[in-house]
This record gives structure tokens, sequence and C-alpha cells, in this order.
């Protein structure tokens, strides 16, 4: 599943070219696809025909665009054939995407032939030749549509009001995480991955941290002083950092930006994925063991185990 550096790469990408225009056609292609969109293929097309696409916003790994305005979905609305959809753009309507294990949200010219597992079509009312695809090969993901959080800001989605700021995000809370990690009584890679402590950490660049901080995955999190903390989420923002630089992570071609572009980060990772692989700090081969129905790659030299009992 994409983690936050790939999920940011996507937002810049709808952001350059979605937001700020006008739904026009709406083409669901396959149910699973809105799924999570319980009023079904007819509503979701209707409700956000004639809607205005706001700034692409993301928290984590969650990716959504705030939509406002009236059109044809707010006409049927006064009829009674579907709610009414308020422009009000403090307290609206946001599509939300789960990109989920292979989802894709791509921007391609209206001839571009379809890809073999385009899911839903989204043309815009502009003359730009280009619309909004959501391809989708193991059908795990999907958009729907859902009130946002009243006052938010970001226009949160309900259904995600749950969800934690992320380490790249300003209003972050260190010293509130630090205090939630001792409470917490977990160990330190549960907590990575604990998305109501922490969002948009997931195997990969939890491994990647850990590594650089030294930290085995099952230490416990009511160890970690208040500086070990800190040293913990400088090397998450770095590394998310560093990947957000190249376009995220691709080990295949499941992960593409919305251009259809893979991400180059897999080529500088430390510790995931190289099991066997000398360690670059002291030459340890690198380890994976099950974790959780997932792996976790460490240095055993550089990354001890905590101590039994």
């Amino acid at each position: 599943m994409p983690e936050l550096p790939e999920v940011e790469v996507v937002r810049r990408g709808l952001a350059r070219w979605v937001s700020g225009r006008t739904v026009d056609t709406v083409e669901v292609r396959h149910p699973r696809a809105i799924r999570r969109h319980t009023a079904g293929a007819a509503d979701f097309a209707d409700r956000l025909t004639g809607l205005r696409i706001g700034p692409a916003r993301r928290r984590g790994k969650y990716l959504w665009l705030p939509v406002t305005g009236g059109g044809p979905a707010a006409q049927s609305a006064a009829e009674g054939i579907a709610p009414v959809v308020t422009p009000d753009v403090t307290h609206g309507l946001a599509v939300l995407a789960h990109l989920g294990m292979s989802g894709q949200l791509l921007v391609q010219p209206h001839d571009a032939p379809d890809e073999k597992h385009l899911r839903i079509r989204i043309r815009f009312a502009d003359t730009d030749g280009t619309e909004l695809r959501f391809v989708d090969q193991r059908t795990f993901g999907g958009l729907s549509l859902h009130d946002t959080v009243p006052g938010d800001p970001d226009l949160l989605p309900d259904v995600i009001a749950h969800i934690a700021r992320d380490p790249l995000d300003p209003a972050f809370d260190d010293a509130a995480f630090h205090d939630a990690l001792r409470r917490r009584r977990t160990t330190i890679k549960r907590a990575l991955l604990d998305q109501t402590l922490i969002s948009g950490v997931g195997n990969i660049y939890a491994d990647e941290a850990l590594w650089r901080s030294r930290l085995h995955y099952d230490r416990p999190t009511a160890t970690l002083t208040r500086p070990r903390t800190a040293e913990l989420l400088g090397h998450v923002r770095d590394v998310m950092t560093a990947a957000l630089a190249v376009g995220g992570t691709s080990f295949d071609s499941l992960y593409v930006n919305v251009n259809g572009e893979s991400g180059y980060f897999e080529r500088s990772l430390d510790a995931y994925g190289r099991e066997d692989e000398p360690c670059r700090r002291c030459g340890t081969p690198i380890r994976r063991r099950p974790w959780m129905n997932r792996s976790s790659y460490f240095c055993p030299r550089c990354q001890r185990p905590p101590r039994s009992g």
C-alpha cells in the first residue's frame, strides 16, 4: 500500500491537473470501485456531476478532493432525486480516494486508450482535453463521497476524522506523540504503524527510520526517552522527505504518479527489501523476520533486540 511520500506525490499531481476544474461526466465501470459509497454508482455519479473540485488534500496515507458548487446534481436534489450538496466551503463534501494495494489516479488525454483495469472515468467541463481515471488491478481501492467535518480547516472527510496528523504536518505535536508512546505500552514499530498515533508511516518507512535510529522493531515504547523519540521522528521525516524528492518508492508498476511515472527511492533503501545484503553501516547481513503478516528488515548488530524479561 502506498505510504505518505507516494500519496503526497499523487496529491501534488492532482493539485496541478485537477483542482479547480468542474466535473462534466462520471463513468463508473466497476461496482467495487465505489463500494465504500454505499448509495451506489448512480448516486456517486449524479452527486459529483457539476461540482467544482477544490485543492487536493492529504493526511498521512489518505487523499481527498473537496468539492463545492451546484450544477446538475444540485438541480436533481432540488427535485427530490438526490440530497442537496451544499456549496459552503467550511462544511461540504469530499471525494475520498482509497488507493489500496494497486489503485492509481491518472490524468490522461481523452483519446488515450483505456487501461485494462480502468474502474472510474471523470471528465471535466473545460476543453483541456484531459480526464481523471481511477485504475485498479486488484480492486481493493476506490472512490467515495463523504461529508466533511464541520469547521475543519482541512475539509477533512468525517470517516477519517480519527486519523492522526502526519510527521510532515506543521501542526504535528512531537511532545504529545512522545507522551502517547509512553502511555500506549506497545512496541515501537506497532506504534509507528498505528494511524491514530501518527499517520502516513507504513512498513517500508518504519523499517528505514528504525534502521537509521538503530532501534529494533520490538523495542518497547515505554523505554524511549524524549530525546530518543525526537531522534526517531527526525529520521522518519528525513527518510520521507528523501523519498518525496525522487517520487516515492516503486517496487513494481502498481504505484505511479498521475502521469504514470514510477518513483525511485527503492534504490536508496538501507533496510527494507535488502535481506542478506550487507548493512551499509557495519557490513552485517540484513535479516528479515515475519511480523504481523508483513516482514521486518533490520541489522542484527546495529539494531539489537530488547532483552527478554
